[in-house]
């Protein structure tokens, strides 16, 4: 493989988590081969404590999370996105980059654009989409762009014409070494996972609870929850939990995300692109409640991706009560063969060699 000491690649991801983690896992791909990596993230992703781009030259560019309505917020917008640009032109041209990896979302926008706009030493670009439904930001952008790298070949909404290539959606080293580990049915403790995605999922610090409660007793003593929850549902979720006598450990964010997933039995979850591939990756059973509102309906689309292979379920959150999310994970809880069926599918869908598949098409045909 070439080595690019003297011409970086520059890898553009920010915003959630669902962006940022496959970008961290391709930049551990590319540094473990002696590549040279610059990262240009938004301000909200741009002091996230990442062992992998603490290696790396990064610069924080506006134009990220143009969210809203109404002139005033299209206007900020806009001149939030031409600062970027123009922000972004300058970087690229200083770093004169063998190869720009976006990750999609509004982070990936003034990179790209500023690519577009250089001559002679135009990057090679690469756009990334983890979705099952190609994102706003990708679709925009896609035309500009030399490959676009999919996570599931029937991603839909991808223009006419583009080059298209499937590599899957990158997880991180510490998840990955997790695959084909093997799962062992619960036997008298159950542990059980709930994420929230990045950002924490109001509902679940509340509607879970209360779906847990109304197990049958014995069932609940059985379990040890680990649960992501806001902090304004923590004390609530916490009194909830002891009223039914469940075991259970709550925070807002977990660092061990690898750790916990290792040990789970049942995973309770939020269907974005970095959560379903890295709980498949590690092979639990899983129950995927969708974000409701979520562009494009992505992550239904993620869902039924997953559970299309026999690995997961999906339930939806318009109409689900307590009652009804209770009697889905007790179902589950009481029936280990399943469990093991539906583990041993997540371990076949998930895969682990997407980071290397993505550096090898990162660096294919760049020159030296």
């Amino acid at each position: 493989m070439r080595m690019m000491a003297h011409r970086p690649v520059v890898i553009a991801a920010g915003g959630t988590g669902g962006h940022f983690y496959p970008a961290e896992a391709l930049a551990a791909e590319l540094l473990r081969r002696g590549e040279c990596v610059v990262l240009l993230t938004d301000a909200r992703s741009g002091g996230l404590a990442s062992p992998v781009f603490a290696q790396t030259e990064r610069y924080v560019i506006s134009g990220a999370g143009l969210s809203g309505r109404g002139l005033k917020r299209a206007t900020q917008g806009a001149f939030a996105l031409a600062r970027g640009v123009v922000e972004a032109r300058r970087i690229l041209r200083a770093l004169r980059p063998a190869a720009l990896v976006a990750f999609g979302g509004y982070p990936a926008v003034p990179p790209v654009l500023a690519a577009a706009s250089l001559f002679g030493a135009r990057p090679r670009v690469i756009l990334h989409e983890q979705n099952a439904v190609l994102g706003r930001a990708n679709r925009f952008l896609a035309r500009r762009a030399d490959v676009l790298a999919l996570n599931f070949a029937n991603t839909l909404g991808v223009p006419a014409g583009v080059t298209v290539r499937v590599v899957g959606n990158p997880v991180r080293p510490a998840i990955a070494v997790l695959h084909g580990a093997g799962y062992a049915a619960p036997a008298e403790r159950i542990e059980l996972l709930i994420l929230g995605g990045s950002l924490g999922a109001k509902l679940f610090g509340t509607l879970l609870p209360e779906a847990l409660a109304a197990l049958p007793e014995t069932l609940r003593a059985r379990l040890n929850v680990t649960q992501q929850c806001r902090k304004e549902e923590l004390e609530q979720a916490r009194r909830t939990f002891a009223a039914a006598g469940i075991a259970a450990e709550l925070a807002p964010f977990f660092t061990d995300v690898a750790a916990l997933l290792a040990k789970a039995h049942l995973v309770v979850s939020r269907a974005g692109a970095s959560s379903v591939a890295e709980i498949a990756a590690v092979g639990r059973p899983a129950i995927f409640i969708p974000l409701p509102g979520a562009i494009d309906d992505h992550q239904r689309a993620n869902a039924d991706a997953l559970g299309a292979t026999g690995a997961a379920r999906r339930v939806d959150q318009a109409g689900l009560t307590p009652a009804i999310l209770a009697e889905q994970i007790e179902s589950l809880l009481m029936d280990s063969a399943n469990l093991t069926n539906m583990a041993r599918a997540a371990t076949a869908a998930g895969r682990v060699d997407a980071a290397a598949k993505l550096a090898d098409m990162v660096l294919e045909g760049v020159p030296a």
